[in-house]
């Protein structure tokens, strides 16, 4: 009986969807316990209710628990899925407020630029120390990462704790994928893709059609040019023109990880780039947990949809040996070539009985090694501040950051990070912080 313990089950609605998939899979009717944690008693409490409603409406029969304490939850877990995020709205607040008063702008924050670094800050240490947990109480097991910055978290677990077999997940590749399918009028299961990199600066290295072995980037560059108010008019189109790839990430993540446009107005017009666009996403998911919790408390029925999530369908693959390709972030070693090997890369991976494969890739092209180094020089930093508990780490980090270098001088860098240190408190490390 495999047992699934969901870190963060706060986000009731990532919960819902992650047991919508693994209700509806018939090999785990009667066979799954799934052990839920959260820090917050309400959203936990919230979080029974719907994984209780999710199993008696699916049938399946799955035993739930619901652990305030973390290690409760981890003892003896096959599988664990985590979406934590520390220091919750207030925190992702302050990365945008504290930065826009020097100028600087970000519309997502959660991977890269001043909002990711922090957040990597405010993260890494708290899964240092349930990676070490994991350790002990279920040393077996497979942590499935969808926790922000994808390319940090991954990479300080397992440089920084005593457990190794985590993978981050991330619907980005698959979301492009689809996307490329149906622009170019191709059906997915005739499209063969290769696509690595960097979470959020992947790009599509194969984009081909299996049946005729027909290049479709030719078509993808046809119908991009005859559409220069649509399709001309979105930051990662204008990446894959210059760059000859398709980047995985959306023109919103993408504009903050370059210099070249948001500190740009018209720029920012060209483009249509949505800044502070998180801080209204995050607006939005308060709301529908509110929505979410007062249908449970009216006894109203919720709706029960298979969504895919990348993480059931890897413990469904895993436990029953359906094999299946998905992308997987995972230590680098020599899977690509010209990235460093102790860095988080994502490529494509085998799941089947035999767990997570990962995919030699080799070398990507020089131009995309190049951009994403200016990717792992930040990620790495922002670990090893983490870890060490350096700030000058953080400072360096920052400095480094393309978006931030484009916008501010070292002097403006160094006063933003001393802000952000001493309004985050006590969710930056210790030795981070001023004595």
């Amino acid at each position: 009986m495999p047992r699934v313990a969901l870190i963060g089950a706060g986000s009731v609605e990532f919960t819902r969807n992650i047991l919508a998939d693994l209700c509806t899979f018939d090999e785990l009717h009667g066979n799954l316990t799934v052990a839920l944690h959260d820090i917050d008693p309400e959203r936990l409490a919230t979080a029974e209710k719907v994984a209780t409603y999710t199993s008696e409406k699916t049938g399946v029969g799955a035993k739930i628990e619901a652990h305030l304490d973390r290690r409760a939850a981890f003892d003896g877990a096959d599988y664990l899925v985590n979406e934590i995020q520390v220091g919750g709205y207030a925190a992702t607040v302050r990365d945008f407020e504290i930065p826009k008063k020097y100028g600087l702008r970000q519309t997502i924050a959660d991977t890269l630029g001043i909002g990711g670094i922090f957040r990597g800050l405010r993260t890494i240490p708290v899964m240092v120390q349930m990676g070490n947990e994991m350790a002990e109480l279920c040393p077996g097991a497979l942590l499935l990462n969808y926790t922000n910055p994808m390319a940090m978290v991954p990479w300080g677990i397992y440089a920084g704790s005593a457990f190794k077999n985590v993978v981050g997940v991330c619907h980005s590749v698959r979301d492009t994928h689809h996307f490329l399918a149906r622009t170019v009028g191709v059906p997915e299961e005739d499209v063969e893709y290769q696509t690595a990199g960097f979470n959020h600066q992947a790009f599509v290295l194969k984009f081909r059609r299996r049946s005729t072995d027909e290049d479709l980037y030719p078509r993808l560059r046809e119908i991009v040019d005859a559409d220069p108010e649509g399709l001309g008019r979105r930051v990662r189109v204008e990446m894959f023109k210059w760059l000859g790839y398709f980047p995985t990430e959306s023109s919103e993540h993408s504009s903050e990880y370059v210099p070249w446009f948001i500190r740009h107005d018209d720029q920012i017009e060209r483009y249509r780039i949505f800044i502070d666009d998180y801080i209204y996403r995050s607006d939005e998911n308060l709301e529908i947990y509110e929505r979410m919790k007062g249908a449970l408390e009216r006894g109203a029925d919720l709706e029960i949809e298979p969504t895919s999530e990348v993480a059931s369908e890897i413990i469904h693959s895993i436990e029953t040996g359906t094999p299946r390709e998905i992308y997987g972030n995972v230590r680098n070693g020599a899977l690509i070539e010209n990235l460093p090997p102790d860095c988080c890369v994502e490529v494509p991976c085998l799941v089947d009985k035999n767990g997570v494969q990962p995919t030699w890739i080799g070398a990507l092209p020089p131009q995309l090694a190049a951009l994403n180094r200016t990717f792992v020089n930040v990620a790495e930093l922002t670990v090893r501040a983490a870890l060490e508990e350096s700030r000058e780490h953080v400072y360096h980090a920052a400095m480094l950051d393309p978006n931030t270098a484009a916008n501010l001088t070292l002097d403006q860098i160094h006063a933003m990070v001393d802000e952000l240190i001493e309004a985050h408190g006590d969710l930056i490390p210790a030795g981070i912080r001023p004595r």
